[in-house]
Protein backbone atom coordinates (compact mmCIF):
# COMPACT_ATOMS: atom_id res chain seq x y z
CA UNK A 1 0.00 0.00 0.00
CA UNK A 2 2.67 2.54 1.00
CA UNK A 3 4.61 1.64 -2.72
CA UNK A 4 1.42 2.64 -4.51
CA UNK A 5 0.88 5.75 -2.52
CA UNK A 6 4.06 6.89 -3.33
CA UNK A 7 3.42 6.04 -6.94
CA UNK A 8 0.12 7.67 -6.93
CA UNK A 9 1.57 11.06 -5.55
CA UNK A 10 4.05 11.06 -7.99
CA UNK A 11 1.94 10.52 -10.63
CA UNK A 12 -0.54 13.47 -9.27
CA UNK A 13 2.65 16.02 -8.94
CA UNK A 14 3.74 14.73 -12.26
CA UNK A 15 0.29 15.35 -13.87
CA UNK A 16 0.16 19.24 -12.75
CA UNK A 17 3.29 19.78 -15.02
CA UNK A 18 1.44 18.01 -18.04
CA UNK A 19 -1.83 20.19 -17.00
CA UNK A 20 0.58 23.35 -17.13
CA UNK A 21 1.32 22.01 -20.43
CA UNK A 22 -2.43 21.00 -21.91
CA UNK A 23 -3.21 24.12 -20.63
CA UNK A 24 -1.57 25.77 -23.33
CA UNK A 25 -3.02 23.65 -25.58
CA UNK A 26 -6.80 24.17 -24.98
CA UNK A 27 -5.61 28.31 -24.86
CA UNK A 28 -4.92 28.57 -28.16
CA UNK A 29 -7.44 25.95 -29.44
CA UNK A 30 -10.48 27.51 -27.58
CA UNK A 31 -9.27 30.96 -29.11
CA UNK A 32 -8.08 29.62 -32.86
CA UNK A 33 -9.25 26.14 -32.95
CA UNK A 34 -5.98 25.69 -33.98
CA UNK A 35 -4.08 22.83 -33.01
CA UNK A 36 -0.43 23.72 -31.85
CA UNK A 37 1.93 20.83 -32.52
CA UNK A 38 4.94 23.41 -31.54
CA UNK A 39 4.13 23.82 -28.03
CA UNK A 40 6.63 21.22 -27.23
CA UNK A 41 9.47 23.35 -28.85
CA UNK A 42 8.18 26.56 -26.74
CA UNK A 43 8.65 24.70 -23.87
CA UNK A 44 12.15 23.86 -24.51
CA UNK A 45 12.76 27.62 -25.36
CA UNK A 46 11.52 28.36 -22.22
CA UNK A 47 13.63 26.16 -20.66
CA UNK A 48 16.78 26.43 -22.92
CA UNK A 49 16.91 30.18 -22.01
CA UNK A 50 16.98 29.40 -18.20
CA UNK A 51 19.27 27.20 -18.66
CA UNK A 52 21.39 29.60 -20.56
CA UNK A 53 21.01 32.63 -18.05
CA UNK A 54 21.03 31.53 -14.73
CA UNK A 55 23.95 31.66 -13.82
CA UNK A 56 24.29 35.52 -14.90
CA UNK A 57 21.46 36.85 -13.83
CA UNK A 58 19.90 33.90 -10.78
CA UNK A 59 17.49 31.53 -11.51
CA UNK A 60 14.06 33.91 -10.89
CA UNK A 61 15.58 36.61 -13.06
CA UNK A 62 16.19 33.72 -15.91
CA UNK A 63 13.11 32.20 -15.13
CA UNK A 64 11.39 35.68 -16.40
CA UNK A 65 13.37 35.88 -19.40
CA UNK A 66 12.78 32.17 -20.20
CA UNK A 67 8.96 32.84 -19.71
CA UNK A 68 9.13 36.24 -21.99
CA UNK A 69 10.95 33.99 -24.60
CA UNK A 70 8.66 31.56 -24.48
CA UNK A 71 5.38 34.12 -24.86
CA UNK A 72 6.79 36.47 -27.54
CA UNK A 73 8.09 33.09 -29.64
CA UNK A 74 4.41 31.87 -28.93
CA UNK A 75 3.00 35.35 -30.16
CA UNK A 76 5.10 35.46 -33.08
CA UNK A 77 3.97 32.11 -34.36
CA UNK A 78 0.90 33.33 -34.75
CA UNK A 79 1.48 37.10 -36.52
CA UNK A 80 4.46 35.41 -38.84
CA UNK A 81 3.03 32.50 -39.51
CA UNK A 82 -0.56 31.64 -38.96
CA UNK A 83 -1.42 34.78 -39.50
CA UNK A 84 -0.29 34.73 -43.24
CA UNK A 85 -2.63 31.34 -43.85
CA UNK A 86 -5.92 32.30 -42.20
CA UNK A 87 -7.93 31.44 -45.14
CA UNK A 88 -6.41 28.13 -44.63
CA UNK A 89 -8.18 25.01 -43.29
CA UNK A 90 -7.25 23.87 -39.64
CA UNK A 91 -6.03 20.67 -41.50
CA UNK A 92 -3.42 23.30 -42.66
CA UNK A 93 -2.45 24.81 -39.90
CA UNK A 94 -1.81 22.07 -37.69
CA UNK A 95 0.61 21.47 -40.25
CA UNK A 96 2.30 24.61 -40.21
CA UNK A 97 2.48 24.60 -36.56
CA UNK A 98 4.56 20.88 -36.90
CA UNK A 99 6.61 22.79 -39.06
CA UNK A 100 7.66 25.20 -36.77
CA UNK A 101 8.08 22.78 -34.38
CA UNK A 102 10.67 21.19 -36.25
CA UNK A 103 12.32 24.16 -37.08
CA UNK A 104 12.99 25.29 -33.76
CA UNK A 105 13.51 22.50 -31.81
CA UNK A 106 16.20 21.64 -34.59
CA UNK A 107 18.14 24.97 -34.03
CA UNK A 108 17.97 24.53 -29.93
CA UNK A 109 19.35 21.33 -30.95
CA UNK A 110 21.73 22.74 -32.55
CA UNK A 111 22.45 25.37 -30.12
CA UNK A 112 22.44 22.86 -26.85
CA UNK A 113 24.44 19.87 -28.69
CA UNK A 114 24.98 16.91 -26.35
CA UNK A 115 25.17 19.16 -23.59
CA UNK A 116 22.56 18.75 -20.42
CA UNK A 117 22.14 22.44 -19.14
CA UNK A 118 20.98 23.04 -15.47
CA UNK A 119 18.10 24.50 -14.98
CA UNK A 120 19.67 26.20 -11.38
CA UNK A 121 16.38 25.71 -9.41
CA UNK A 122 16.62 26.62 -5.72
CA UNK A 123 15.00 23.72 -4.76
CA UNK A 124 17.79 21.76 -6.12
CA UNK A 125 17.21 17.60 -5.00
CA UNK A 126 15.32 18.14 -2.58
CA UNK A 127 12.48 15.94 -1.50
CA UNK A 128 9.70 16.37 0.86
CA UNK A 129 8.55 13.32 2.88
CA UNK A 130 4.82 12.34 2.63
CA UNK A 131 3.87 9.53 5.06
CA UNK A 132 5.53 6.64 3.79
CA UNK A 133 6.89 8.59 0.14
CA UNK A 134 9.50 10.86 -1.01
CA UNK A 135 8.09 13.35 -3.43
CA UNK A 136 10.99 15.89 -5.24
CA UNK A 137 10.25 19.64 -4.30
CA UNK A 138 10.29 20.80 -7.42
CA UNK A 139 6.99 18.64 -8.17
CA UNK A 140 4.83 20.14 -5.00
CA UNK A 141 6.21 23.28 -6.38
CA UNK A 142 4.65 22.64 -10.13
CA UNK A 143 1.11 21.49 -8.44
CA UNK A 144 1.00 24.95 -5.98
CA UNK A 145 1.70 26.48 -9.32
CA UNK A 146 -0.51 24.62 -11.37
CA UNK A 147 -3.49 25.89 -8.42
CA UNK A 148 -2.59 29.58 -9.13
CA UNK A 149 -2.67 29.53 -12.39
CA UNK A 150 -5.80 27.99 -12.84
CA UNK A 151 -7.20 30.22 -10.31
CA UNK A 152 -5.51 33.50 -12.47
CA UNK A 153 -7.23 31.96 -15.54
CA UNK A 154 -10.64 31.34 -13.92
CA UNK A 155 -10.55 34.76 -13.03
CA UNK A 156 -9.17 36.57 -16.41
CA UNK A 157 -11.75 34.81 -17.91
CA UNK A 158 -14.57 35.50 -15.78
CA UNK A 159 -13.86 39.33 -14.75
CA UNK A 160 -11.43 40.92 -17.53
CA UNK A 161 -12.52 42.51 -20.40
CA UNK A 162 -9.97 40.52 -22.23
CA UNK A 163 -11.57 37.28 -20.67
CA UNK A 164 -14.89 38.19 -22.36
CA UNK A 165 -13.20 38.92 -25.37
CA UNK A 166 -11.88 35.53 -25.52
CA UNK A 167 -14.85 34.06 -24.61
CA UNK A 168 -16.99 35.05 -27.50
CA UNK A 169 -14.37 34.54 -30.01
CA UNK A 170 -14.56 31.12 -29.04
CA UNK A 171 -18.14 30.58 -29.20
CA UNK A 172 -18.55 32.38 -32.37
CA UNK A 173 -15.74 34.23 -33.74
CA UNK A 174 -17.81 35.97 -36.85
CA UNK A 175 -20.65 37.45 -34.67
CA UNK A 176 -17.56 38.47 -32.53
CA UNK A 177 -15.83 40.29 -35.27
CA UNK A 178 -19.38 42.01 -35.66
CA UNK A 179 -19.02 43.24 -32.24
CA UNK A 180 -15.83 44.89 -32.74
CA UNK A 181 -13.85 42.21 -31.00
CA UNK A 182 -10.53 42.33 -32.73
CA UNK A 183 -9.83 38.70 -33.36
CA UNK A 184 -6.22 38.74 -34.37
CA UNK A 185 -5.43 40.51 -30.81
CA UNK A 186 -7.75 37.51 -29.04
CA UNK A 187 -5.50 34.96 -30.89
CA UNK A 188 -1.96 37.05 -30.59
CA UNK A 189 -2.96 37.12 -26.63
CA UNK A 190 -4.19 33.11 -26.34
CA UNK A 191 -0.75 32.15 -27.60
CA UNK A 192 1.03 34.33 -25.59
CA UNK A 193 0.09 33.15 -22.72
CA UNK A 194 0.35 29.83 -23.49
CA UNK A 195 3.96 30.47 -24.16
CA UNK A 196 4.15 31.61 -20.65
CA UNK A 197 2.06 28.48 -19.41
CA UNK A 198 4.69 26.54 -21.27
CA UNK A 199 7.69 28.37 -19.66
CA UNK A 200 6.66 27.13 -16.70
CA UNK A 201 6.07 23.74 -17.14
CA UNK A 202 9.53 24.01 -19.26
CA UNK A 203 11.31 24.71 -15.81
CA UNK A 204 9.89 22.18 -13.71
CA UNK A 205 10.28 19.55 -16.39
CA UNK A 206 13.36 20.08 -16.71
CA UNK A 207 13.95 20.27 -12.52
CA UNK A 208 14.81 17.43 -10.10
CA UNK A 209 14.32 14.14 -10.87
CA UNK A 210 14.89 15.20 -14.80
CA UNK A 211 18.62 15.28 -15.34
CA UNK A 212 18.41 18.78 -16.53
CA UNK A 213 17.42 20.85 -19.91
CA UNK A 214 18.34 18.36 -22.78
CA UNK A 215 16.39 18.41 -26.52
CA UNK A 216 14.57 15.11 -25.14
CA UNK A 217 12.50 17.83 -22.97
CA UNK A 218 10.63 19.34 -25.92
CA UNK A 219 9.56 15.62 -27.05
CA UNK A 220 8.58 14.60 -23.13
CA UNK A 221 6.35 17.65 -22.98
CA UNK A 222 4.24 16.35 -25.67
CA UNK A 223 2.98 13.62 -23.63
CA UNK A 224 0.68 16.24 -22.77
CA UNK A 225 -1.32 15.69 -25.58
CA UNK A 226 -3.03 12.60 -24.51
CA UNK A 227 -3.89 15.01 -21.39
CA UNK A 228 -5.08 17.73 -23.66
CA UNK A 229 -7.23 15.26 -25.56
CA UNK A 230 -8.73 13.09 -22.65
CA UNK A 231 -9.84 16.00 -20.87
CA UNK A 232 -11.29 17.94 -24.04
CA UNK A 233 -10.17 20.15 -26.50
CA UNK A 234 -11.51 23.23 -25.28
CA UNK A 235 -11.99 22.76 -21.80
CA UNK A 236 -9.69 23.94 -18.83
CA UNK A 237 -10.94 21.88 -16.60
CA UNK A 238 -10.78 18.87 -18.64
CA UNK A 239 -6.80 20.38 -18.92
CA UNK A 240 -5.72 19.51 -15.02
CA UNK A 241 -8.04 16.80 -14.76
CA UNK A 242 -6.72 15.09 -18.00
CA UNK A 243 -2.87 15.91 -16.58
CA UNK A 244 -3.71 14.36 -13.09
CA UNK A 245 -5.34 11.13 -15.15
CA UNK A 246 -2.42 11.08 -17.44
CA UNK A 247 0.41 11.82 -14.55
CA UNK A 248 -0.80 8.69 -12.62
CA UNK A 249 -1.18 6.51 -15.16
CA UNK A 250 2.64 6.99 -15.97
CA UNK A 251 3.72 6.34 -12.61
CA UNK A 252 1.77 3.62 -12.48
CA UNK A 253 2.96 2.21 -15.14
CA UNK A 254 6.24 2.99 -14.91
CA UNK A 255 6.52 1.55 -11.35
CA UNK A 256 4.99 -1.73 -11.58
CA UNK A 257 6.61 -2.33 -15.28
CA UNK A 258 8.32 -5.78 -13.34
CA UNK A 259 4.78 -7.04 -12.84
CA UNK A 260 3.85 -6.34 -16.31
CA UNK A 261 6.76 -7.53 -18.65
CA UNK A 262 3.80 -9.55 -20.72
CA UNK A 263 2.51 -6.38 -21.81
CA UNK A 264 6.02 -5.08 -23.52
CA UNK A 265 8.74 -2.85 -22.10
CA UNK A 266 8.49 0.79 -22.71
CA UNK A 267 4.97 0.41 -20.88
CA UNK A 268 4.83 3.96 -19.21
CA UNK A 269 4.97 5.60 -22.59
CA UNK A 270 2.36 3.76 -24.13
CA UNK A 271 0.09 3.90 -21.70
CA UNK A 272 -1.49 7.51 -21.56
CA UNK A 273 -2.20 7.04 -25.23
CA UNK A 274 -3.86 3.56 -24.65
CA UNK A 275 -6.22 5.23 -22.15
CA UNK A 276 -6.64 8.25 -24.09
CA UNK A 277 -7.91 5.76 -27.13
CA UNK A 278 -10.25 4.10 -24.56
CA UNK A 279 -11.71 7.11 -23.30
CA UNK A 280 -12.42 8.42 -26.86
CA UNK A 281 -13.46 5.22 -27.88
CA UNK A 282 -16.81 6.01 -25.63
CA UNK A 283 -16.74 10.01 -25.13
CA UNK A 284 -15.13 11.16 -28.15
CA UNK A 285 -15.21 15.16 -26.93
CA UNK A 286 -13.10 13.86 -24.43
CA UNK A 287 -13.95 13.84 -20.89
CA UNK A 288 -15.45 17.56 -20.80
CA UNK A 289 -15.31 18.67 -24.06
CA UNK A 290 -18.42 20.72 -25.05
CA UNK A 291 -18.94 18.80 -28.64
CA UNK A 292 -16.94 16.62 -30.90
CA UNK A 293 -14.57 18.43 -33.25
CA UNK A 294 -12.43 17.57 -36.42
CA UNK A 295 -9.73 15.75 -35.81
CA UNK A 296 -6.31 15.36 -37.59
Amino acid sequence: MNEFLGFLVNGLSLGAIYALIALGFVMIFKATSVMNFAHGSIVLLGAYVVGRTHDEVGFWWAALLGVLAAAAAAALVDLIVLRHARRADLGTLAILTIGVDTLLSTELTREMGTAILDAGAPWGTSTVHLGGTSVPLSRLVAALVAVVVVAVLWAVFRFTHWGVRMRAAAEDGTTAALMGIRLGRVAAGAWAIAGVLAALAGVFLTSFPSPGISPAAGVTALAAVPAWVLGGFDSFPGAVVGGLVIGVVTALSAGYQDHLLFLGRDLAQVAPYAVMFLVLLVRPSGLFGSKEFARV
